[in-house]
C-alpha cells in the first residue's frame, strides 16, 4: 500500500503542506467571501492531489480509503482554512453522484466539484416536506426523452452560488406508494425556468434559498439512477451527511471551543464547570463518530443508528453556544460580531438535517424497539 494511503503518515504530509502552503482566509467574514475561500482551498489542495484521494480513480481520483477524505476535512475545517457548510456539500454530493449518475457523467462532473471549479446544492425540502420527505410534490413529468419539472424547493444552501442541483421529484402516479414515486436529476442551475431566491436568516446570512422550477426541462440523460431510485438515493446520502461531514463540523466545533477557553481566560474568569461539561459533549460526540467514521471505511450500510449521532451533534452544539452566551457577557447580545452570529445559527442545529424529534422517535422505534404512544 502506498504510503499515502496509510492515514497517520497521510495526515502528517498534508500537515506538512498545509504549514508550507498559504491559504490564509480574507479578513472579510460574509459568505460570499467563505465560498471563494472553499473554492481557492479546494483548488490548490485539487492541484496538489490532496482532494483526490479517497476518491475513486474512475470519477478522477487517487484512490485509497475514505478515511483520507476524512482527514483531509478535518484539517482544513480544524484550521479555519474553511468553513464547515460549503465543505460538507462536497462529501454529501460528490458519493451521490459516483453511486447513482451514469460512468460518464460521474467522470465529466465529479473532478469539478473536487477542484473548486463548480459549487452544487441538494433540492430536497419543500414548504411542508422537511422532515416528512416522502411526501414532496415537486412534479417530473415525462416529454419524449425529455422531463418537464414543476415545483418548489426550500432551505437550499448556497443555490444562489451553485452550477448544479441534485433534486428530488415526484414522477410516480397517484397509486404509486410515495417511496417508489420519487426520482433524482441532476440539473444545471441556469436552465430557463429556474428562480432562485435568498432567504436572509436570523444569523444574518442568506445562506438559504428557495428555488422554483417553472417548465424546467431536463434531458433523460441526467437522472440518477432509475425511475423511483430517488428515495433510496436519499436514504443512501445519509451516511455521508452524518459520518464525513460531522467529522468536519466536530472539528470545527473544538476549534470554537479552543477560541471560547482563550476568551474566558483572556477576560480573566475561571475555566470552570461548563466548560468541563461542553468538553464531554464534544468528546463523545467525537468518540461517537469516529465508530460511525470507522464502520464506514469497512464497508458496513448505516442506518437508523446514525441518528444518534446526529442527536449528539445537536446537543453539543447548542451546550457549545449556550456557554459562550453565559461566560461572555453581553458578547451574544449586544456584539455583531461571529459569536452571536454562530450562537443564532446553532438554534437550528436540532432542526437541519432531520428534526431531534424525528432522530429521537427513529431511535425510540428503530433502535430500542419501544411502542407508539
Amino acid at each position: 500500500m502506498s504510503a499515502l494511503h496509510d492515514p497517520p503518515e497521510f495526515r502528517t504530509q498534508l500537515r506538512a503542506w498545509l504549514e508550507s502552503t498559504d491559504l490564509t482566509p480574507p479578513p472579510e467574514d460574509c459568505l460570499e467571501a467563505h465560498l471563494h475561500q472553499f473554492a481557492r482551498v479546494q483548488r490548490a489542495l485539487y492541484e496538489a492531489g490532496w482532494s483526490r484521494y479517497g476518491w475513486p480513480e474512475h470519477a478522477g481520483g487517487l484512490g485509497g480509503p475514505a478515511m483520507l477524505r476524512a482527514i483531509v476535512g478535518e484539517e482544513v475545517v480544524g484550521q479555519r482554512l474553511v468553513e464547515p457548510g460549503p465543505y460538507s456539500m462536497l462529501e454529501v454530493l460528490a458519493p451521490t453522484m459516483i453511486d447513482y449518475a451514469t460512468p460518464e457523467l460521474a467522470a465529466e462532473m465529479v473532478p469539478k466539484l473536487l477542484s473548486g471549479k463548480e459549487l452544487w446544492c441538494q433540492g430536497f425540502s419543500e414548504p411542508g416536506s422537511g422532515s416528512d420527505l416522502a411526501s414532496l410534490t415537486t412534479r417530473a413529468v415525462p416529454r419524449g426523452d425529455q422531463w418537464v419539472i414543476n415545483g418548489q424547493k426550500v432551505w437550499t444552501s448556497f443555490a444562489q452560488y451553485a452550477q448544479r442541483c441534485i433534486l428530488l421529484t415526484r414522477t410516480g402516479g397517484a397509486e404509486t406508494p410515495n417511496h417508489q414515486a420519487i426520482t433524482a436529476f441532476f440539473v444545471d442551475t441556469d436552465t430557463p425556468g429556474i428562480d432562485v431566491r435568498p432567504l436572509r436568516t436570523m444569523h444574518g446570512v442568506d445562506e438559504f434559498c428557495e428555488v422554483y422550477f417553472d417548465d424546467v426541462v431536463v434531458d433523460g440523460s441526467r437522472m440518477l439512477g432509475k425511475p423511483g431510485d430517488g428515495w433510496q438515493l436519499a436514504m443512501d446520502l445519509l451516511p455521508y451527511e452524518r459520518s464525513t461531514c460531522f467529522w468536519q463540523r466536530i472539528a470545527y466545533l473544538y476549534s470554537r471551543f479552543d477560541a471560547l477557553i482563550a476568551e474566558v481566560k483572556r477576560q480573566g474568569a475561571a475555566v470552570d464547570n461548563d466548560l468541563g461539561a461542553v468538553y464531554l459533549a464534544l468528546h463523545t460526540l467525537r468518540c461517537r463518530s469516529r465508530a460511525t467514521q470507522h464502520r464506514l471505511a469497512d464497508g458496513h450500510r448505516l442506518g437508523p443508528d446514525t441518528s444518534v449521532d446526529k442527536v449528539l451533534l445537536a446537543s453539543a452544539e447548542q451546550l457549545l453556544y449556550d456557554t459562550a452566551r453565559d461566560l461572555l457577557p453581553g458578547v451574544i447580545e449586544l456584539d455583531e460580531g461571529e459569536w452571536r452570529a454562530e450562537y443564532l445559527y446553532s438554534r437550528a442545529a436540532t432542526i437541519y438535517g432531520g428534526t431531534a424529534e424525528v432522530q429521537r422517535n427513529i431511535i425510540a422505534r428503530r433502535l430500542l424497539d419501544l411502542p407508539k404512544e
